[in-house]
C-alpha cells in the first residue's frame, strides 16, 4: 500500500515536471535566421512607430491632427444597433472580459498541453502589455475625448494608448503565432493572422465609436503589440528552436523524437 502511494506521489511528481519541460524543436538555420529577422524587425517597427505616434500627440501635429476629423466623423456613423455590437466588443476585449478569456485560454492549454511554455509565454505576453500601458499612461497623462461623448459610461483615466486595443493586439497576435509557429502549413498562418487582424481593427475602432479614445491611441497600442509579439517570437525561438546537431536539453522534446 506504501509502495502504491509512493508510485503515484512519484507520477504525479514526473507529471508535474514533465509539465515545464521546455519543448524544443529542430529547423533549417534559414528558417531559425527569418523568425529572428521577424522579431527584430517587429521591434524595430513598433519602437520608432510608437516613438513617431508620441512625437505627434505631444507636440498636437502630424498623426494626431487627423484624431479630432475621425472622431467627428466617426459620430455621424452612431446609430443603436451598431452602438450594441460596438458595447459587445468593449466588454469582451475590456479590463473584465478579456483577462477572463485569458485566464480561461491559459489555464486550459496549460493542463490540455503536454508542455505549458507557450501558454506561459502568452500569460507573460498579456501581463508586459498591462505594465506597458499603465506606465505610458501615466508617464504621458493624455485626456480622452469629452466625457459627455462616451455612450457607455465616462472614464476619466489616461487615454495614451488604449488599453483595451493593445490587450486585444497582444492575445490575438501572440496566441496565433504561438498557435501557427508549430505548423507546417503558412497558408494556415497567414489566414489566422489576417482574422487577427480583422480583430484588432473592431476592437481598436469600438473604442473610438463609443468616445473613448483617440485614433492615434488605438495606433500606439498596435505598435507596442508590434514590439511585444517581436520579444515573444526572439525569446521563443531563442528556447525552443534548434538546428540539427545541436543540443537538446528537453528530454521530451518533439526534437528528440525527429533524430530517432
Amino acid at each position: 500500500m506504501a509502495q502504491e502511494q509512493t508510485g503515484k506521489s512519484q507520477g504525479r511528481w514526473r507529471a508535474f515536471h514533465e509539465k515545464f519541460v521546455v519543448e524544443e524543436r529542430f529547423m533549417s538555420a534559414d528558417a531559425r535566421r527569418n523568425l529572428y529577422r521577424i522579431a527584430v524587425a517587429l521591434v524595430v517597427v513598433g519602437v520608432v512607430m510608437f516613438f513617431v505616434i508620441l512625437a505627434s500627440v505631444v507636440q498636437h501635429d502630424g498623426l494626431s491632427s487627423a484624431d479630432e476629423p475621425v472622431r467627428t466623423w466617426l459620430l455621424t456613423l452612431r446609430a443603436e444597433p451598431t452602438t450594441i455590437i460596438m458595447i459587445i466588443l468593449a466588454i469582451v476585449f475590456g479590463p473584465i472580459g478579456l483577462p477572463i478569456i485569458v485566464l480561461i485560454v491559459t489555464v486550459a492549454w496549460g493542463f490540455l498541453a503536454k508542455h505549458a511554455w507557450r501558454p506561459m509565454l502568452l500569460a507573460g505576453a498579456m501581463l508586459t502589455g498591462v505594465i506597458l500601458a499603465q506606465v505610458i499612461g501615466h508617464i504621458v497623462e493624455r485626456h480622452r475625448p469629452p466625457i459627455n461623448l462616451m455612450l457607455f459610461g465616462a472614464d476619466s483615466t489616461f487615454s495614451f494608448p488604449s488599453g483595451h486595443v493593445l490587450g486585444a493586439c497582444d492575445f490575438l497576435l501572440v496566441t496565433t503565432y504561438l498557435v501557427f509557429s508549430r505548423r507546417k502549413n503558412p497558408m494556415a498562418a497567414v489566414v489566422a493572422f489576417i482574422v487577427a487582424g480583422i480583430g484588432i481593427f473592431f476592437a481598436a475602432v469600438s473604442r473610438l465609436y463609443l468616445g473613448y479614445h483617440w485614433m492615434t491611441d488605438a495606433l500606439s497600442a498596435l505598435t507596442i503589440s508590434l514590439v511585444i509579439l517581436g520579444a515573444t517570437i526572439a525569446l521563443d525561438t531563442w528556447r525552443t528552436a534548434r538546428i540539427p546537431g545541436e543540443q537538446v536539453t528537453g528530454t521530451l522534446s518533439t526534437a528528440d523524437k525527429s533524430q530517432e
